[in-house]
């Protein structure tokens, strides 16, 4: 199947070379090419989670001698990933790194244990089931490179990352995704303001909540949006990653805080077989 038809249901946060947006939570999130019959929402992660890699580690393959120099990777501060990689991006784009360089690093990431099993899954499900979604903090070109030569780009209806275009030097040019103001977050992207929005707007458009929410991540940005989730919703951190711990951790110190059902998952596989329970009740 092609994935052509798939396309009209992403659309950009905001057109590349805009000017950042103004601080707001992005409450513009068009969705109106998605049916409202699906039953589920799900959530994904892309990196270490969908993907085995880091994408932003996975690019400096593309780099001469597959390294960075050590002034580059002393610029990085706290919380700022986002500006260090237009810095690492233009540096590759100096050395002679190509567009197409960086695409054949992004297509070689393994997907996680189980992962095109879970994909397989959720596309042979009836069509109301599923509403699947992206959302990462890596970027439009790493993550529409993965998705397409592994065949899934037509199983997400959006995709939530940062934009990234190529400019007229060929340089991957990236801009935050929006402003917030959550303090756990980094300063380009909070993903539970990204979720609560989303949620939002869709149950307005169907007229009727989900039956269920599902995330389905790793990293410490991950616990955040999964915090967002009811009691009825499920979240599915990767085995002793830091979505993981954080989790357990907040279960100890704070009891009811975190209100989600909890699932680890150390292959994908397992979210399946949680997933096969939940379609039949």
């Amino acid at each position: 199947m092609g994935d052509s038809i798939f396309n009209c249901c992403y659309v950009p946060p905001h057109p590349p070379g805009d000017r950042e947006p103004p601080r707001s939570r992005r409450t513009d999130i068009m969705t109106s090419h998605i049916p409202s019959d699906k039953r589920f929402l799900i959530f994904f992660d892309f990196d270490e989670t969908i993907v085995d890699e880091t994408s932003d580690d996975m690019v400096v393959q593309a780099a001469p001698g597959q390294h960075l120099p050590g002034w580059l990777k002393d610029t990085y501060q706290p919380g700022r990933y986002n500006e260090y990689m237009q810095r690492v991006l233009a540096y590759l784009a100096e050395q002679g790194v190509t567009e197409s360089d960086i695409r054949n690093v992004m297509e070689k990431m393994p997907a996680t244990p189980g992962m095109i099993t879970l994909f397989q899954f959720l596309r042979t499900r009836p069509q109301t089931d599923f509403e699947v979604v992206l959302l990462s903090d890596a970027n439009t070109f790493f993550i529409e490179s993965w998705l397409r030569r592994a065949g899934a780009r037509q199983l997400f209806h959006r995709i939530f990352t940062n934009p990234s275009t190529f400019n007229k030097d060929g340089r991957l040019v990236m801009r935050p995704f929006h402003s917030h103001d959550c303090q756990r977050c980094p300063d380009n992207m909070c993903k539970q303001v990204v979720v609560r929005d989303y949620v939002a707007r869709r149950t307005q458009e169907r007229g009727r909540p989900y039956q269920r929410v599902f995330y389905v991540g790793d990293g410490a940005n991950d616990f955040c949006p999964a915090l967002s989730l009811g009691p009825r919703d499920v979240a599915f951190p990767r085995r002793d990653f830091p979505m993981h711990r954080l989790i357990t951790e907040t279960h100890e110190a704070m009891p009811g805080e975190f209100k989600a059902v909890t699932v680890p998952w150390v292959n994908a596989e397992e979210v399946v077989n949680r997933l096969r329970k939940y379609v039949t009740e």
